[in-house]
């Protein structure tokens, strides 16, 4: 089996000692890391407040914590 380059690999969290992909706690969207904030999570594909699906999500242009929540700053 031929193994794919880390950077291109679909990015784990892990939640309850298992890894998992993480999701939107509120949609079920697929998130992925964010760039520009460490430990911060986005929704995949997300343009123009729809999502990867097309959907509209009150939740896209926000940032996620770990678990999937909406990151809510303090």
């Amino acid at each position: 089996m031929l193994q794919q380059p880390e950077d291109l690999r679909t990015p784990h969290a892990v939640r309850d000692g298992q890894r998992t992909v993480v999701t939107c706690e509120t949609c079920g969207c697929r998130l992925q890391p964010d760039a520009s904030r460490d430990g911060a999570w986005r929704h995949f594909g997300a343009l123009g407040g729809r999502d990867a699906r097309s959907h509209r999500t009150a939740c896209v242009d926000l940032p996620h914590d770990p678990f999937g929540r909406v990151a809510v700053p303090a």
